[in-house]
């Protein structure tokens, strides 16, 4: 048995996960960002003691823990690089869980780690490689090369939403413009939709949907209106579109993955982004005579972090 810590700025979610990957108990409690980072690691060492103790499985059958963070670690030493959700820099996680719990512990990025539960148990099952990219208020991604993880030399391989794919009226978070989650995220699309409403360009029904107020303004709504013929939403989800499909074709020409998996909030969206990215992509691919990536919705939802995480020192413990 392995134990996955799936770290957010909202919830603490621990699984105890199986050799078949498979999800067989779990608990989440409430992360409470603003408190200290040792205040939190004692909250993930306190729920995962608790998971054993419930299911009453021996701790010494537990043969790692993996966590997964929301944003840079550095998977050699254990160490949190930098986590804007939860405002750490350079806290060490690995160490203290490791010396509370005598159980070996490996971290990594969370949506990595959305891709490596993919890999094992949902959507990538049975490749040798493939890439999923998370698509929700920033743009994660996740690596799997020859079954194994690629992470880079120093940790950071995976930052597909940094990836450059045009010029952009704003600049991204990170400081540089034209990154691929100002183009293909919900606050890309939020951001794009009320820029176009504020010039006034066309008429939408977005504007009835959100009373006036752009607080009220998501992604569900703008995807439900294109759905439905809105010109405007029309508008920025090919736009949308267009960049996403720039950063896959831009991914196919570098490491020629075996599929592509959408996860993240925006793929509940479903078949229509799935079949107008599938379309872009084969459209704007460089080698016309190659078929075109399969490209797939994810397939585990919430519980990929979990298993992602506990499958990390599964992959550690094999090697």
């Amino acid at each position: 048995m392995y134990i996955g810590v799936d770290l957010g700025g909202t919830n603490i979610a621990v699984g105890l996960v199986d050799e078949e990957a498979r999800l067989k108990y779990q608990k989440s409690i409430p992360t409470k960002s603003e408190r200290t980072a040792e205040a939190i690691i004692m909250d993930i060492i306190n729920l995962i003691q608790e998971i054993i103790n419930d299911y009453g499985f021996p701790k010494e059958g537990i043969k790692a823990i993996g966590v997964g963070i929301p944003g840079l670690v550095n998977y050699k030493t254990g160490d949190v690089i930098q986590c804007v959700n939860l405002n750490w820099e350079n806290v060490p996680l690995k160490v203290p869980i490791e010396n509370a719990l005598g159980i070996p512990v490996f971290i990594d990025n969370d949506a990595t780690l959305a891709g490596l539960a993919e890999f094992e148990a949902g959507a990538m099952k049975g490749v040798k490689s493939g890439i999923i990219l998370t698509l929700g208020t920033g743009v994660g991604g996740g690596i799997i090369i020859d079954g194994k993880i690629h992470t880079g030399f120093n940790g950071i391989a995976s930052e597909i939403g940094h990836m450059v794919v045009g010029e952009n009226y704003y600049d991204c978070n990170c400081g540089r413009n034209g990154c691929l989650e100002t183009f293909s995220s919900s606050s890309a699309i939020i951001n794009y939709t009320k820029k176009l409403m504020e010039e006034k360009n066309s008429e939408t029904v977005i504007a009835d949907k959100i009373q006036g107020n752009y607080e009220n303004l998501n992604g569900k709504i703008i995807f439900e209106a294109a759905i439905n013929g809105d010109q405007l939403a029309k508008k920025v989800v090919d736009r949308f579109v267009k960049y996403l499909s720039i950063g896959i074709v831009n991914l196919i020409n570098i490491i020629d993955p075996e599929i592509f998996v959408l996860g993240g909030g925006i793929s509940k969206v479903g078949g229509f982004l799935l079949d107008k990215v599938r379309e872009e992509v084969n459209r704007t691919k460089n080698f016309k005579n190659i078929p075109v990536t399969k490209i797939k919705l994810a397939e585990l939802g919430n519980e990929a972090g979990i298993i992602g995480a506990a499958m990390l020192g599964k992959q550690h413990k094999i090697n």
